[in-house]
């Protein structure tokens, strides 16, 4: 008995025991966790997964983008803008001596007139001169716009000297049709275009003429003529009621260093030429052209404007010279025209554009006789130094040909 008592006792101690061992256990503080443990600062950092939160918070302040440093270091490079070059300035021509051009121009004036003088020497040939031919004769320089006056006089001129020549060979009739020819062309009339002078430079020239008939361009080709010889030149555009005219002008100017005058589009022409004579004297050149806009010959008011224009230039100094431009291609409706210009201004020359382009020369001799004052300037292509001093002896040698 006392052996299970005992055994009892022991139980209930052990187990005693074993209950207040998990008691203490569970009432025992959880320890904290280790602390980390330090970092590797050569370890590379380790790459962010998926899920993770941004290190930077979302409120802090953003930078610009020229803040921000691009790959490869150093602040982002502000693009420069592009550097535009400057134009060179337009390169300054040598115009082709006077003295040169007239050997190429006579060929071209022989190839375009020579069908006018082959047909005289042909009918001049023929072994009887009767009526008919010499009907034929006229017929033939009526329609080179030789004009009716001047064709009589030519006619009756041949007729007489062939009835005392007697024999006609060819070279005696080449040579008898160039002394008549020349006698209408005229050989003693003063050809030069004036442009110096007495009193004080600049020389003024004044150039005219219808709508179309090339005269801008053959102002800016007078110029290359003039600066070709030695001369400073001024322009003046004072054709105002032409958009392009101006520009036209100025280019041919810029391209043998002239310099020239314009005005607002539709301004007054007038005021323009007068300034453009100012600034000849100011600047001491040689010779002032003026490029007056193209009139009509039918419109009364643009051909007293015209008178205006002459007017107030003549105020600074008298007019060296006007020249009348005329379209060769044009026949007797120039002469209409130069009779109409002649009364508003004094002529005193006459320039012939397109020469070239017609079998018609006898517009040379019948425009002369027209107003009484010479062809000084012939035009015979559309090249820029395509304009020429007029040769009655070339001429006339162009017409009969060799």
């Amino acid at each position: 008995m006392d052996i299970v008592i005992l055994a009892v006792v022991i139980a209930v101690v052990v187990l005693g025991a074993i209950s207040g061992l998990v008691i203490g256990t569970r009432r025992k503080k959880q320890l904290p966790p280790p602390p980390p443990a330090a970092p590797d600062i050569t370890a590379p950092p380790a790459e962010p997964h998926v899920g993770d939160e941004a290190e930077t918070p979302r409120d802090e302040e953003r930078r610009t983008i020229e803040e921000v440093d691009l790959p490869g270091g150093g602040a982002t490079a502000v693009e420069e803008p592009p550097v535009v070059e400057e134009l060179p300035p337009t390169a300054i021509e040598v115009p082709e001596p006077t003295a040169g051009r007239l050997v190429r121009l006579r060929a071209r004036l022989s190839r375009s007139q020579n069908a006018l003088g082959q047909g005289l020497l042909t009918l001049l040939s023929r072994e009887h001169l009767d009526e008919d031919t010499w009907e034929e004769i006229e017929d033939t320089l009526l329609t080179a716009d030789v004009g009716v006056a001047p064709t009589q006089e030519l006619v009756d001129g041949l007729r007489e000297r062939v009835k005392v020549l007697g024999t006609r060979t060819p070279d005696e009739l080449r040579g008898l049709l160039r002394e008549e020819l020349l006698k209408l062309v005229g050989t003693d009339m003063d050809r030069t275009v004036h442009t110096e002078p007495e009193a004080s430079k600049p020389g003024i020239v004044m150039v005219v003429g219808v709508n179309g008939t090339g005269k801008t361009t053959t102002t800016g080709k007078l110029a290359r003529v003039l600066v070709a010889d030695g001369r400073s030149v001024v322009l003046g555009a004072a054709d105002t009621f032409r958009a392009a005219a101006a520009d036209q002008l100025q280019t041919w100017g810029e391209r043998v260093g002239a310099y020239t005058v314009r005005g607002p589009e539709g301004g007054d022409p007038a005021s323009v030429a007068f300034d453009a004579v100012k600034e000849g004297k100011e600047m001491g050149s040689d010779v002032v052209l003026i490029d007056t806009a193209g009139r009509l010959h039918t419109k009364t008011g643009l051909m007293d404007e015209l008178g205006k224009v002459k007017r107030v230039v003549e105020k600074h100094a008298p007019l060296d010279e006007v020249l009348l431009v005329l379209d060769a291609t044009t026949g007797q409706n120039g002469l209409v025209q130069a009779r109409v210009f002649a009364e508003v201004v004094d002529i005193t020359g006459i320039v012939l554009t397109k020469l070239d382009g017609t079998a018609k020369g006898g517009i040379v001799i019948a425009v002369q006789r027209e107003l009484g004052v010479p062809v000084k300037l012939i035009g015979l292509g559309e090249g820029a130094d395509d304009l020429a001093p007029f040769e009655p002896e070339a001429f006339v040698d162009a017409l009969i040909g060799e």
